[in-house]
Order: structure tokens, then sequence, then C-alpha cells
């Protein structure tokens, strides 16, 4: 009984001087104060018309013409059945 109180006091104090932490910081309540900003937000980061491909680099959105979509890794266009 003496080990559990023990631990259970060494426990409590380890989790009391854990500092907390902000996962996600609060945005501003004014709509003026985010639109201010000089970033613009895209896609991946790839910019208007471009996406991450499957080993994060960026590919163009739409490369294969109306009717064909791409097939692995979008080095090739397959017609559409």
């Amino acid at each position: 009984m003496r080990i559990l109180i023990v631990s259970l006091f060494a426990m409590g104090i380890g989790l009391a001087s854990v500092p907390t932490a902000s996962a996600m910081p609060t945005a501003p309540l004014d709509r003026a104060a985010a639109s201010d900003s000089a970033t613009l937000p895209v896609a991946g980061g790839c910019g208007p018309g471009w996406h991450r491909g499957p080993y994060g680099g960026c590919r163009p959105l739409y490369n294969c013409p109306p009717g064909w979509h791409s097939g692995p890794f979008g080095r090739r266009c397959f017609r559409n059945w």
C-alpha cells in the first residue's frame, strides 16, 4: 500500500510539473486583422492549378484532356470507359 501511495504521489508531481502546450493558437476575432495578412492560402503550397503528387512534389491539377484520366504518377493519360 505504501508503494502505491508513493507512486501515485510521484505521478502527480510529474504531471503537475509538465507545462501546458498550445497545440492550436487562437485566431484573431477581428476579420479585418485576418485579411491584412500578406499570405494567400493555396492547395498544399504548390499554387493555383497544382497539387501534391504521391511523393510530395507539385503536379498540374488537370494534366489530361477531358474524357481522359492520369495514370500512375501522372506520366500517361488513359481514356475513361
